[in-house]
């Protein structure tokens, strides 16, 4: 009789609890900077001879809101995605240029009043939570690029989406190293 009370309480104990939700893990918390001398990044540095849209409008809040909107989505296509070996958050050489090109559009006149949100995403492979951490590292990884390039950490914000925002769903290599990457969103 004690058995089935235990399997019975163990059993709705179970079936109350359920699934857990995925959530992004958010890293808000403000760290102070250190000051750092950073060389500042020139057109000769990036191969890039201007930032989209920087030399029409230097400032996005004259805009009215459907044109600053319009603006900022233009600012987002221009950013270039940062991406990982496997199991990796160190910014691989040939993606340097890349952070290169982000970190002077993102210092443009055009972008110096947004926020960047620095969202880090994984593939398949690990747990959730590993994916979590690993996605965190990642974005913390290219944040820290971005603030010796001379962008405020204030103005940076850092999402971890671990597997949950993949671009791509096939079972192959090429897919996985698709979804291991850095996006960016510039928020108003």
């Amino acid at each position: 009789m004690k058995k089935s009370l235990v399997l019975a309480a163990v059993a709705a104990a179970l079936l109350m609890s359920g699934c857990s939700q995925k959530k992004p893990e958010v890293d808000m918390t403000k760290q102070e900077t250190t000051e750092k001398a950073a060389p500042a990044v020139t057109e000769a540095d990036t191969g890039v001879s201007g930032v989209v849209g920087a030399e029409e409008v230097s400032d996005l809040t004259t805009l009215p809101e459907n044109a600053r909107m319009a603006k900022i989505k233009e600012l987002e296509a221009s950013a270039k995605k940062i991406y990982f070996d496997f199991d990796k958050y160190n910014i691989r050489p040939d993606q340097e240029p890349r952070v290169d090109e982000d970190a002077r559009l993102f210092s443009s006149d055009a972008a110096k009043d947004l926020t960047i949100k620095i969202e880090g995403n994984c593939d398949e492979w690990g747990t959730d939570e590993y994916n979590y951490a690993l996605g965190l590292k990642r974005a913390k990884t290219v944040r820290d690029a971005f603030a010796i390039k001379g962008i405020d950490e204030s103005r940076m914000v850092m999402v971890s989406y671990g597997e949950s925002n993949p671009v791509c769903t096939e079972h192959t290599r090429e897919c996985w190293a698709k979804n291991r990457r850095v996006e960016f969103e510039l928020l108003p």
